[in-house]
Parts: C-alpha cells; sequence; structure tokens
C-alpha cells in the first residue's frame, strides 16, 4: 500500500517534540507534552470517524504497531469496525474469567457464559446472541448457581412444566438451550461421561411431558390470485413505503426482511436480477431474484 512505512525504528525513538506522527495507513505515534509515546490507529466507516490505542512504545515497538495496523485495516475490509470487534473480544475475555471463577467454572451460569463466549462469532446477529441468556435467567434461573453435576431430570422439570402448555414455542427452546448446556459441560469434563442429559428430549423427557400441540389455525389466508390485480392498483394509490414495500415483496415473493433491507448495488438493472447475499437470506446461501 503507497504511504505506508514513513517513520523509523531510530526516529521513534529519538522523537521528543509533542505532535501526531504518521507512519501510513491510519497508524500514528502520539507524543505528547511530557515525551510519553502513544500508537494510535485512525480510520472511517460510513462517513464516522474513529481513532483506536493501540498501545504505547515501550511496550508496542513500531514492527508491532504496523501489524497491528494491518489487522484493523483487514477487519474494516471485512466490514467490521475494529474497536467493536476488541471489545466485544475482551467482554468474551471478561465473561469467561468470570465464569471460571465461579465455583471453578462449575455452576449453570458459568458453563452457559463459556458457550456463549464460544458462540458469539457465529450469531447471525445480536438480537439472536441475546436470546439466549435472556430465556435462560428468565426460566431457568433456579439452575444458574447449581454445580452441573448435580442437575438431575427433576430440576430441568421444574423449569419447563409452568411453561410447557402456556408458551410451547418458548418451552421448546429453553428446553433445547439447557440441553446444550449440560451438553458444553460433559464436553468440558464438569459431568460423568456415561451420565445422560437430563435435558434430552427423545426417550427421556417425551415420555415426561405432553407432545407438543400442532397450531390449529393453520395458515394465513390467501389471497385468490384473480384479486390481486385490483389489490395492486388500489395498493399504488397509496404513498406511504410501506405500500411500495409490499408491492416489491408481492412482485418478488421476497421475505419481508429481506425486502426491507434491499440495497441498490444488489440489483443488476442490465439483467434485471436481484442478488441478495448470503449473509441476509435464512439458509445462509445467495439468493438471485429475477426482476420483472
Amino acid at each position: 500500500m503507497a504511504g505506508l512505512n514513513k517513520l523509523t525504528a531510530r526516529g521513534v525513538s529519538c522523537q521528543t517534540k509533542r505532535g501526531r506522527y504518521a507512519d501510513g495507513g491510519g497508524l500514528y505515534l502520539q507524543v505528547d507534552g511530557k515525551g510519553a509515546k502513544q500508537w494510535t490507529f485512525r480510520y472511517q466507516i460510513e462517513g464516522r470517524r474513529s481513532e483506536m490505542g493501540i498501545g504505547g512504545l515501550a511496550a508496542v515497538p513500531l514492527a508491532k504497531a504496523r501489524e497491528l495496523a494491518a489487522h484493523a485495516r483487514a477487519v474494516i475490509a471485512a466490514g467490521h469496525n475494529p474497536l467493536e470487534q476488541r471489545r466485544a473480544s475482551q467482554e468474551a475475555e471478561r465473561a469467561a474469567h468470570a465464569a471460571n471463577n465461579d465455583m471453578g467454572g462449575r455452576t449453570f451460569n458459568a458453563v452457559m457464559t463459556m458457550l456463549l463466549a464460544a458462540k458469539d462469532a457465529g450469531w447471525r446477529n445480536t438480537k439472536h446472541g441475546a436470546q439466549w441468556p435472556s430465556t435462560l435467567n428468565a426460566y431457568a434461573a433456579s439452575l444458574m448457581t447449581m454445580d452441573v453435576a448435580d442437575i438431575k431430570t427433576e430440576h430441568v422439570m421444574m423449569c419447563l412444566q409452568p411453561i410447557w402448555s402456556v408458551t410451547p414455542e418458548t418451552a421448546s427452546r429453553v428446553r433445547g438451550r439447557i440441553e446444550a448446556v449440560l451438553n458444553a459441560a460433559k464436553a468440558r469434563g464438569l459431568t460423568p461421561d456415561d451420565r445422560a442429559n437430563p435435558a434430552r428430549w427423545r426417550g427421556h423427557l417425551d415420555h415426561l411431558l405432553p407432545k407438543r400441540m400442532t397450531l390449529s389455525r393453520g395458515h394465513h389466508a390467501a389471497m385468490p390470485w384473480r384479486d390481486l390485480p385490483g389489490f395492486i392498483a388500489k395498493l399504488r394509490e397509496r404513498e406511504a413505503v410501506s405500500a411500495r414495500a409490499l408491492e416489491f415483496i408481492i412482485l418478488t415473493a421476497a421475505r419481508s426482511g429481506e425486502a426491507r433491507g434491499a440495497r441498490w448495488d444488489e440489483i443488476d438493472f442490465h439483467t434485471s436480477v436481484w442478488t441478495i447475499p448470503a449473509d441476509r437470506m435464512k439458509a445462509s446461501r445467495e439468493h438471485r431474484v429475477p426482476l420483472s
């Protein structure tokens, strides 16, 4: 990259004049009035400028500072914010450290925290990641302080029975997440190898809890296709953005979330094809939609 490596190790070491000295590519040496020297990395994402400290010269020599700056540029090129990524990593480390200090990492809460830290990079979105601790803290609070080796079927049932018939979808997710935490505990050697998971469904809880009822209401009613031209005509009389979004959804048979997140650069007007990237698709595969 042009304009990189403007500083020299000797020049950095001898510099005492207060100021900011550019090495290129967003890397700067900041010298304060007392001669203290700090590395900073400046960058811009979507028009917003940010600055990230990457250590003092005493601990981070010039070569290391360049390495860290190159990594930050790679993070930006991948579409992420290096400062936010570092904060997330530090939070995960703190959570894992706290979990390890929580009864030696043996409580349900400790194992859950470590599991979530391990899964953090794989969530489809932050909301999905937040749902795990939210539901478990709400419906499995009685397990949180228990040693995972002491959790038995009766303890799991105490969490599930009150909600199994009232909110079956939530109850099913809670059961699955309890099972996942206890599987993680077994993988870490915190429960005996020959002990079956007390939250497993097949061959265990399916004998103790009623089978989930299939929704009796069925699918939402569909509009007869013969009525659609008249509906579209009325829809086009409306000037709301929601009306245009609904018309676009009808014409493309896309999900509402895909339509709401559509970007101009996803649409090729020459070939009349809308390409939805994999990270916005439920199946995590790129999807091409022909446009009328």
